[in-house]
Parts: C-alpha cells; sequence; structure tokens
C-alpha cells in the first residue's frame, strides 16, 4: 500500500485529534506538528502531499512542498500567503468563524454603549457608580453603522445589528449591492456615522487612515475585526486620546501580542478583545470535519468547499 502523507501543523485537542485519527483513510498516515521537534516540522512539511493548518509564510518563501496535493487552511483569512501561487487546491475555512467574529463586535459595542467595562471594574473595586452612569449610557438601537467589506462576517455582522434597528450600509469595491464603492463615497458619508465595523481582509494595508478617523463624529465608535494592519493604529490612538472619536472595540491589532507598551492597554473607552473574536465551540473539531470533507472530495475528484485564490487574496 502507497501511503499519502498529511502534515497537520494545526494544534488540535484530543478530541479533534482522536476524531480525525478515526476518520483518516487508511492508506494517509498523518504528522503532528506537536509530535515532532521542531528541527524536524519543515522536512515533514516537505514530505506531505496533504497539508492541514497555517505553516508560517517563511517556511514557503522559496518554493511550495513538490508533492504538496491540498491544502486546508484552518483560518478564514488568508492574506500572509498572498505572495504565493500554488498548482493545487486551496481551501479555507470559509464563513466558519464569520458569527462568533459578528458576535464579539456586537458583543463589544453594546459593552461600550452600555458602560459594562467600567461596570465590571467598579464591581472588582466594590465602588458603587450607580445614577451618576446612567446619563452616560447609550443605545445600540437605530446606530448608523458602515461595515467595511461585505464578506461573510460583515453579512453576519449587518444581520445582528439589524436586530437593534440600525441603519447599516456597505462598503465594498467590487459588491454591486454594496452602498459604497470607493474611498471618496466613504469619506462623504462618515460624517453622519455612529459606528464603523471594519472587517477588511489584510490586503487592504492602512485602509482606515487618519483623514477617514478624523471624518467621524467624535462620538462615534470604531470596531476591527478583519486584520489589524487595514488601520493607521497611531491615527487612531492619537483620535482617542485627544477625544476625537468616542472608542474603539478591537479584536485585531497591528502587531499580535499587543505590546506592553502599547497605549491601546490603558486608553479609557477601548475594549481589546485580543483575537478571539472568532472563537465558537467545537473550533478544532470544525477544522477536522472540514479538512475530511474536502479531502473526500479531493479524492473523488469533486469541487472543494471554500476555495481560494491565495495571489487574489480571497
Amino acid at each position: 500500500m502507497r501511503f499519502m502523507h498529511l502534515f497537520v501543523y494545526s494544534s488540535l485537542g484530543s478530541e479533534a485529534r482522536a476524531a480525525l485519527l478515526q476518520q483518516l483513510p487508511a492508506d494517509i498516515q498523518p504528522t503532528f506538528r506537536t509530535d515532532i521537534s521542531e528541527a524536524e516540522q519543515q522536512a515533514a512539511l516537505a514530505e506531505s502531499e496533504l497539508l492541514l493548518g497555517n505553516p508560517p509564510p517563511q517556511w514557503l518563501e522559496s518554493a511550495l512542498p513538490s508533492r504538496l496535493r491540498f491544502w486546508q487552511i484552518d483560518s478564514a483569512g488568508i492574506d500572509r500567503y498572498q505572495q504565493l501561487s500554488p498548482t493545487f487546491p486551496v481551501a479555507n475555512m470559509g464563513d466558519f468563524f464569520a458569527w462568533p467574529c459578528a458576535e464579539t463586535m456586537v458583543a463589544g459595542l453594546l459593552g461600550l454603549l452600555r458602560y459594562i467595562p467600567e461596570l465590571a471594574v467598579w464591581q472588582t473595586q466594590r465602588h458603587w457608580e450607580g445614577a451618576a452612569v446612567r446619563p452616560r449610557l447609550g443605545l445600540l438601537q437605530h446606530q448608523r453603522v458602515i461595515i467595511l467589506g461585505s464578506g461573510a462576517i460583515g453579512q453576519a455582522v449587518a444581520q445582528q445589528l439589524r436586530g437593534f434597528n440600525c441603519a447599516v450600509q456597505f462598503l465594498a469595491r467590487t459588491d454591486p449591492a454594496a452602498h459604497l464603492h470607493t474611498r471618496e463615497e466613504l469619506l462623504a458619508a462618515l460624517s453622519t456615522t455612529d459606528i464603523v465595523v471594519n472587517c477588511l481582509p489584510g490586503s487592504a494595508d492602512g485602509f482606515f487612515s487618519q483623514e477617514l478617523i478624523a471624518a467621524l463624529p467624535s462620538h462615534a465608535l470604531y470596531a476591527s475585526v478583519g486584520r489589524g494592519n487595514t488601520t493607521d493604529e497611531p491615527a487612531l490612538v492619537a483620535a482617542l486620546q485627544t477625544g476625537r472619536l468616542g472608542g474603539a472595540v478591537l479584536d485585531v491589532t497591528a502587531q499580535e501580542p499587543l505590546p506592553a507598551d502599547s497605549p491601546l492597554w490603558h486608553l479609557p473607552r477601548v475594549l481589546l478583545t485580543q483575537h478571539s473574536g472568532g472563537g465558537r465551540p467545537g473550533e478544532d473539531e470544525g477544522k477536522v470535519d472540514l479538512f475530511l470533507r474536502n479531502l473526500q472530495h479531493l479524492l473523488r475528484q469533486e469541487p472543494i468547499e471554500n476555495p481560494v485564490s491565495l495571489h487574489r487574496g480571497y
């Protein structure tokens, strides 16, 4: 029997790992990154025909493994691999993380508007603020929202916000159903916007610039769940420090983990969710399930689920 080699870069929990081992065809031999030394990992990848997970981009800079036939990326974002042009099928996780990411954004916005972070701190301090905080509380209901990007996460954010009767507009360059298509149209709309939710991929480097931040009214809130590099972070920090912005919910930052000396740790009205937005029950099991389905599609010469083009970024 000729074995196909699978390299599992993903760090899987015990239940997900057991499920993968139980359901793999007998002629597929897995190697788990977590079972071998760091020195052995790149060699194991080089010998593999199948890949599950997101190895460091520098491992693939010189050349993709010559034997590789299929790659299941275990995230929605693929921008870190945009310089690659594989000739074999590649898939990402599609909309698997969209709903939890959207819930994190909505929870964060609600938290800021209803002063939940401050109330939690006051609880640990046994401090009763009581009626004094009431005039500061805002409502998510009827807020005017612009969502940057109309992909799966943006659509999930819009679906949830419409439950609060928010007026939602999308900015998307190539989506004909979006309300805004250019930076100039966005700039003109920002002065009457209460909330911006950034769901852009990493290919939109520095898109939400100092000029766009300055165009928002001072009460506006900014939320970001796409990629940290899409925001002009120094301009955002400056706007928050000077009160030119009402607050921010940041699941992603320019550098992760966020450096200990970043002002974002200490700024009031900033909620850092630490790139946890996509977390959900059965996360590892979901990655394994999709990989196994796509493996069967591959073996049957069927179209795979969630195919992506790395050099296009989607």
